[in-house]
Protein backbone atom coordinates (compact mmCIF):
# COMPACT_ATOMS: atom_id res chain seq x y z
CA UNK A 1 0.00 0.00 0.00
CA UNK A 2 1.05 3.65 -0.47
CA UNK A 3 2.62 5.93 2.13
CA UNK A 4 -0.61 7.57 3.46
CA UNK A 5 -2.59 5.48 5.88
CA UNK A 6 -5.84 7.39 5.58
CA UNK A 7 -7.49 9.16 2.68
CA UNK A 8 -9.38 12.41 2.89
CA UNK A 9 -12.57 10.41 2.85
CA UNK A 10 -11.81 8.57 6.11
CA UNK A 11 -13.22 10.09 9.32
CA UNK A 12 -9.86 9.69 11.10
CA UNK A 13 -8.48 12.26 8.69
CA UNK A 14 -10.42 15.03 10.34
CA UNK A 15 -9.24 16.81 13.50
CA UNK A 16 -11.08 15.87 16.68
CA UNK A 17 -13.50 18.64 17.70
CA UNK A 18 -12.15 20.81 20.49
CA UNK A 19 -14.17 21.62 23.59
CA UNK A 20 -15.30 25.22 23.40
CA UNK A 21 -14.48 27.07 26.61
CA UNK A 22 -13.96 30.70 27.45
CA UNK A 23 -10.36 31.64 28.27
CA UNK A 24 -9.59 31.70 32.00
CA UNK A 25 -9.17 35.10 33.57
CA UNK A 26 -8.19 36.38 36.98
CA UNK A 27 -10.69 39.19 36.70
CA UNK A 28 -13.74 38.81 38.90
CA UNK A 29 -17.07 40.58 38.50
CA UNK A 30 -17.33 43.70 40.64
CA UNK A 31 -20.97 43.00 41.56
CA UNK A 32 -21.67 46.70 41.83
CA UNK A 33 -25.36 45.89 42.22
CA UNK A 34 -24.75 43.77 45.35
CA UNK A 35 -26.61 44.72 48.51
CA UNK A 36 -25.60 44.18 52.13
CA UNK A 37 -27.27 41.67 54.44
CA UNK A 38 -26.52 39.75 57.65
CA UNK A 39 -26.56 35.96 58.06
CA UNK A 40 -29.34 34.88 60.43
CA UNK A 41 -28.93 31.10 60.28
CA UNK A 42 -27.33 28.39 58.14
CA UNK A 43 -28.95 25.09 57.18
CA UNK A 44 -27.38 22.52 54.80
CA UNK A 45 -25.73 25.01 52.50
CA UNK A 46 -28.61 27.46 52.48
CA UNK A 47 -28.27 30.81 54.23
CA UNK A 48 -31.11 32.82 55.71
CA UNK A 49 -30.27 36.51 55.53
CA UNK A 50 -31.82 39.62 56.98
CA UNK A 51 -32.04 42.43 54.44
CA UNK A 52 -34.02 45.63 54.97
CA UNK A 53 -36.32 43.96 57.48
CA UNK A 54 -37.12 40.90 55.34
CA UNK A 55 -35.59 37.43 55.22
CA UNK A 56 -33.88 36.24 52.06
CA UNK A 57 -32.68 32.75 51.18
CA UNK A 58 -29.27 32.55 49.54
CA UNK A 59 -26.52 30.19 48.53
CA UNK A 60 -22.78 30.79 48.42
CA UNK A 61 -21.28 31.92 45.11
CA UNK A 62 -18.59 29.70 43.60
CA UNK A 63 -16.09 32.53 43.56
CA UNK A 64 -15.93 32.39 47.38
CA UNK A 65 -14.27 28.97 47.13
CA UNK A 66 -13.75 27.39 50.54
CA UNK A 67 -14.50 30.60 52.40
CA UNK A 68 -17.69 30.06 54.35
CA UNK A 69 -20.25 32.34 55.93
CA UNK A 70 -21.52 31.92 59.48
CA UNK A 71 -24.24 33.44 61.62
CA UNK A 72 -23.49 37.10 62.25
CA UNK A 73 -21.50 37.57 59.06
CA UNK A 74 -22.18 40.69 57.05
CA UNK A 75 -22.33 39.74 53.40
CA UNK A 76 -22.94 41.22 49.95
CA UNK A 77 -25.66 39.58 47.89
CA UNK A 78 -26.83 39.58 44.27
CA UNK A 79 -29.74 37.93 42.46
CA UNK A 80 -33.30 37.62 43.67
CA UNK A 81 -33.39 39.40 47.03
CA UNK A 82 -37.16 39.80 47.10
CA UNK A 83 -37.56 37.21 49.82
CA UNK A 84 -40.49 35.67 47.93
CA UNK A 85 -41.14 31.95 48.31
CA UNK A 86 -38.84 29.98 46.01
CA UNK A 87 -36.47 32.90 45.41
CA UNK A 88 -32.72 32.38 45.77
CA UNK A 89 -29.96 34.97 46.00
CA UNK A 90 -26.18 34.52 45.88
CA UNK A 91 -23.62 35.58 48.48
CA UNK A 92 -20.69 37.04 46.54
CA UNK A 93 -18.66 38.51 49.40
CA UNK A 94 -18.17 38.02 53.13
CA UNK A 95 -17.00 41.33 54.57
CA UNK A 96 -14.19 41.54 57.09
CA UNK A 97 -15.15 40.24 60.51
CA UNK A 98 -14.76 42.41 63.61
CA UNK A 99 -14.66 39.34 65.87
CA UNK A 100 -14.75 35.58 65.41
CA UNK A 101 -15.75 33.09 68.09
CA UNK A 102 -13.96 29.83 67.32
CA UNK A 103 -13.69 26.34 68.66
CA UNK A 104 -12.08 23.07 67.66
CA UNK A 105 -13.94 19.77 67.86
CA UNK A 106 -11.31 18.41 70.24
CA UNK A 107 -8.17 19.70 71.89
CA UNK A 108 -5.92 17.89 69.43
CA UNK A 109 -7.95 18.93 66.38
CA UNK A 110 -5.94 21.45 64.33
CA UNK A 111 -8.99 22.62 62.37
CA UNK A 112 -10.66 25.73 63.74
CA UNK A 113 -14.38 26.18 63.30
CA UNK A 114 -15.91 29.64 63.43
CA UNK A 115 -19.14 29.50 65.44
CA UNK A 116 -20.35 33.07 64.96
CA UNK A 117 -18.96 36.32 63.62
CA UNK A 118 -19.16 39.97 64.68
CA UNK A 119 -20.46 39.33 68.19
CA UNK A 120 -19.44 41.68 71.00
CA UNK A 121 -20.40 39.68 74.08
CA UNK A 122 -20.36 36.03 75.13
CA UNK A 123 -23.05 35.09 77.63
CA UNK A 124 -22.14 31.84 79.36
CA UNK A 125 -25.44 30.35 80.53
CA UNK A 126 -25.22 27.76 83.30
CA UNK A 127 -27.77 26.33 85.69
CA UNK A 128 -27.07 26.35 89.40
CA UNK A 129 -28.83 22.98 89.67
CA UNK A 130 -30.66 20.47 87.46
CA UNK A 131 -28.18 20.02 85.79
CA UNK A 132 -25.29 20.76 88.10
CA UNK A 133 -22.85 23.46 86.95
CA UNK A 134 -19.71 22.41 85.10
CA UNK A 135 -17.05 24.95 86.10
CA UNK A 136 -14.47 23.54 83.69
CA UNK A 137 -16.81 24.10 80.75
CA UNK A 138 -17.47 27.62 82.01
CA UNK A 139 -13.70 28.16 82.18
CA UNK A 140 -13.32 27.01 78.59
CA UNK A 141 -16.07 29.33 77.40
CA UNK A 142 -14.34 32.22 79.17
CA UNK A 143 -11.05 31.32 77.49
CA UNK A 144 -12.81 31.40 74.10
CA UNK A 145 -14.34 34.79 74.95
CA UNK A 146 -11.03 36.32 75.97
CA UNK A 147 -9.30 34.89 72.90
CA UNK A 148 -11.98 36.30 70.59
CA UNK A 149 -12.01 39.73 72.22
CA UNK A 150 -15.60 39.35 73.44
CA UNK A 151 -16.87 40.75 76.73
CA UNK A 152 -17.82 37.79 78.97
CA UNK A 153 -21.00 37.62 81.04
CA UNK A 154 -22.09 34.82 83.36
CA UNK A 155 -25.83 34.12 83.39
CA UNK A 156 -26.73 31.79 86.26
CA UNK A 157 -30.19 30.25 85.91
CA UNK A 158 -32.48 28.29 88.26
CA UNK A 159 -31.51 30.23 91.38
CA UNK A 160 -34.82 29.07 92.85
CA UNK A 161 -33.18 25.63 93.16
CA UNK A 162 -29.79 26.67 94.58
CA UNK A 163 -28.02 29.84 95.74
CA UNK A 164 -25.29 31.24 93.46
CA UNK A 165 -22.73 32.20 96.13
CA UNK A 166 -20.49 29.12 95.91
CA UNK A 167 -20.16 29.24 92.14
CA UNK A 168 -19.69 33.01 92.04
CA UNK A 169 -16.81 32.75 94.53
CA UNK A 170 -14.88 30.78 91.89
CA UNK A 171 -14.99 33.66 89.41
CA UNK A 172 -14.89 36.69 91.69
CA UNK A 173 -11.13 37.20 91.25
CA UNK A 174 -11.52 37.26 87.45
CA UNK A 175 -13.94 40.16 87.68
CA UNK A 176 -16.45 38.55 85.32
CA UNK A 177 -19.83 40.33 85.45
CA UNK A 178 -22.85 38.16 86.18
CA UNK A 179 -26.62 38.05 86.40
CA UNK A 180 -28.73 35.58 88.36
CA UNK A 181 -32.17 34.47 87.13
CA UNK A 182 -34.93 32.23 88.39
CA UNK A 183 -37.96 30.57 86.84
CA UNK A 184 -40.59 33.20 86.08
CA UNK A 185 -38.35 35.93 87.49
CA UNK A 186 -37.61 39.43 86.26
CA UNK A 187 -35.08 39.66 83.41
CA UNK A 188 -34.55 43.43 83.49
CA UNK A 189 -30.97 43.10 84.75
CA UNK A 190 -30.12 40.68 81.95
CA UNK A 191 -31.75 42.96 79.38
CA UNK A 192 -29.60 45.84 80.64
CA UNK A 193 -26.44 43.78 80.05
CA UNK A 194 -27.61 42.80 76.56
CA UNK A 195 -28.54 46.30 75.43
CA UNK A 196 -26.39 47.58 72.59
CA UNK A 197 -24.58 44.25 72.17
CA UNK A 198 -24.63 41.34 69.78
CA UNK A 199 -24.54 38.60 72.41
CA UNK A 200 -23.83 34.91 71.89
CA UNK A 201 -25.69 32.67 74.34
CA UNK A 202 -23.57 29.60 75.04
CA UNK A 203 -24.17 26.70 77.39
CA UNK A 204 -24.71 22.98 77.56
CA UNK A 205 -28.14 21.45 77.07
CA UNK A 206 -30.76 21.80 79.78
CA UNK A 207 -29.49 25.00 81.42
CA UNK A 208 -32.51 27.04 80.34
CA UNK A 209 -31.01 28.87 77.39
CA UNK A 210 -34.04 28.42 75.12
CA UNK A 211 -36.34 29.49 77.96
CA UNK A 212 -34.35 32.72 78.27
CA UNK A 213 -34.47 33.31 74.52
CA UNK A 214 -38.24 32.86 74.42
CA UNK A 215 -38.64 35.30 77.32
CA UNK A 216 -36.34 37.89 75.72
CA UNK A 217 -37.80 37.51 72.23
CA UNK A 218 -41.44 36.43 72.62
CA UNK A 219 -41.89 35.41 68.98
CA UNK A 220 -38.70 33.29 68.86
CA UNK A 221 -40.57 30.04 69.62
CA UNK A 222 -37.39 28.12 70.48
CA UNK A 223 -38.10 24.56 71.57
CA UNK A 224 -37.55 23.98 75.29
CA UNK A 225 -36.03 20.69 76.43
CA UNK A 226 -35.92 18.78 79.70
CA UNK A 227 -33.08 17.28 81.71
CA UNK A 228 -32.68 13.50 81.77
CA UNK A 229 -33.07 12.47 85.42
CA UNK A 230 -30.69 9.52 84.99
CA UNK A 231 -27.77 11.18 83.21
CA UNK A 232 -28.33 14.71 84.48
CA UNK A 233 -27.88 16.01 80.95
CA UNK A 234 -30.26 17.94 78.74
CA UNK A 235 -31.08 17.03 75.18
CA UNK A 236 -30.32 19.31 72.27
CA UNK A 237 -33.33 21.45 71.36
CA UNK A 238 -31.51 23.83 68.98
CA UNK A 239 -29.69 22.35 66.00
CA UNK A 240 -28.20 25.50 64.51
CA UNK A 241 -27.25 28.99 65.66
CA UNK A 242 -29.89 31.66 65.14
CA UNK A 243 -29.57 35.46 65.20
CA UNK A 244 -32.54 37.25 66.78
CA UNK A 245 -33.31 40.92 67.23
CA UNK A 246 -34.22 42.06 70.73
CA UNK A 247 -37.42 44.13 70.97
CA UNK A 248 -37.25 47.88 70.43
CA UNK A 249 -33.84 47.70 68.75
CA UNK A 250 -32.11 46.98 72.06
CA UNK A 251 -29.53 44.66 70.48
CA UNK A 252 -29.13 41.18 69.10
CA UNK A 253 -28.78 37.71 70.59
CA UNK A 254 -27.44 34.57 68.94
CA UNK A 255 -28.86 31.35 70.30
CA UNK A 256 -26.47 28.42 69.82
CA UNK A 257 -27.02 24.66 70.11
CA UNK A 258 -26.19 23.11 73.48
CA UNK A 259 -22.50 22.24 73.55
CA UNK A 260 -20.88 19.03 74.79
CA UNK A 261 -17.36 19.69 73.53
CA UNK A 262 -15.42 22.89 73.23
CA UNK A 263 -11.89 22.35 71.97
CA UNK A 264 -9.40 25.15 72.46
CA UNK A 265 -6.46 23.91 70.40
CA UNK A 266 -6.41 27.23 68.55
CA UNK A 267 -5.88 29.34 71.69
CA UNK A 268 -2.29 30.37 72.44
CA UNK A 269 -1.27 31.23 76.04
CA UNK A 270 0.19 34.57 74.95
CA UNK A 271 -3.20 35.54 73.51
CA UNK A 272 -5.02 34.49 76.66
CA UNK A 273 -2.87 36.49 79.08
CA UNK A 274 -3.34 39.62 76.97
CA UNK A 275 -6.93 39.64 78.28
CA UNK A 276 -5.49 40.29 81.75
CA UNK A 277 -3.38 43.47 81.35
CA UNK A 278 -2.28 43.51 85.01
CA UNK A 279 -0.88 39.98 84.77
CA UNK A 280 0.44 40.45 81.24
CA UNK A 281 2.66 43.28 82.47
CA UNK A 282 4.26 40.92 84.98
CA UNK A 283 5.29 38.43 82.27
CA UNK A 284 7.35 40.78 80.12
CA UNK A 285 10.63 39.19 81.29
CA UNK A 286 9.43 35.58 81.04
CA UNK A 287 11.73 33.17 79.12
CA UNK A 288 10.85 32.54 75.49
CA UNK A 289 8.03 29.98 75.18
CA UNK A 290 6.78 30.43 78.74
CA UNK A 291 3.11 29.46 79.00
CA UNK A 292 2.77 31.16 82.42
CA UNK A 293 1.46 27.93 83.94
CA UNK A 294 2.17 26.79 87.50
CA UNK A 295 4.95 24.42 86.38
CA UNK A 296 6.90 26.97 84.33
CA UNK A 297 10.38 27.80 85.69
CA UNK A 298 11.25 31.48 86.08
CA UNK A 299 7.73 32.65 85.20
CA UNK A 300 7.18 36.33 85.89
CA UNK A 301 3.91 35.56 87.67
CA UNK A 302 5.76 33.55 90.33
CA UNK A 303 8.27 36.34 90.80
CA UNK A 304 5.42 38.84 91.19
CA UNK A 305 3.76 36.58 93.76
CA UNK A 306 6.98 36.32 95.76
CA UNK A 307 7.39 40.09 95.68
CA UNK A 308 3.79 40.59 96.78
CA UNK A 309 2.97 42.45 93.56
CA UNK A 310 0.29 40.05 92.28
CA UNK A 311 -3.10 39.05 93.64
CA UNK A 312 -2.67 35.32 94.46
CA UNK A 313 -6.33 34.51 93.79
CA UNK A 314 -6.20 36.20 90.40
CA UNK A 315 -3.06 34.31 89.38
CA UNK A 316 -4.63 31.02 90.50
CA UNK A 317 -7.78 31.80 88.53
CA UNK A 318 -5.79 32.68 85.40
CA UNK A 319 -3.80 29.46 85.68
CA UNK A 320 -7.03 27.54 86.13
CA UNK A 321 -8.14 28.89 82.74
CA UNK A 322 -4.81 27.75 81.27
CA UNK A 323 -5.37 24.29 82.72
CA UNK A 324 -8.91 24.20 81.32
CA UNK A 325 -7.47 24.97 77.88
CA UNK A 326 -5.13 21.98 78.18
CA UNK A 327 -7.60 19.47 79.61
CA UNK A 328 -10.64 18.08 77.79
CA UNK A 329 -12.29 16.84 80.99
CA UNK A 330 -15.40 18.78 82.06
Amino acid sequence: MGGRRYTEHDHEHYERPRRRTRPRTKDRPAHEDAVEAVVVTVDRGRFTLLLDGRTVTAMKSRNLGRKGAVVGDRVRVVGDVSGDEGSLARIVEVTERATTLRRTADDDDPVERVIVANATQLVVVTALADPEPRPRLIDRALVAAYDAGLAPLLCLTKSDLKAPDELLATYRSLGVPYVVTRKGGDLDELRAHLEGHTSVLLGHSGVGKSTLVNALVPDAHREVGVVNQVTGRGRHTSTSALLLALPDGAGWIIDTPGIRSFGLAHVQPENLIEAFPDLDEMTEDCPRGCTHGADEPECGLDEALTAGEADPERVVSFRRLLAARESSQY
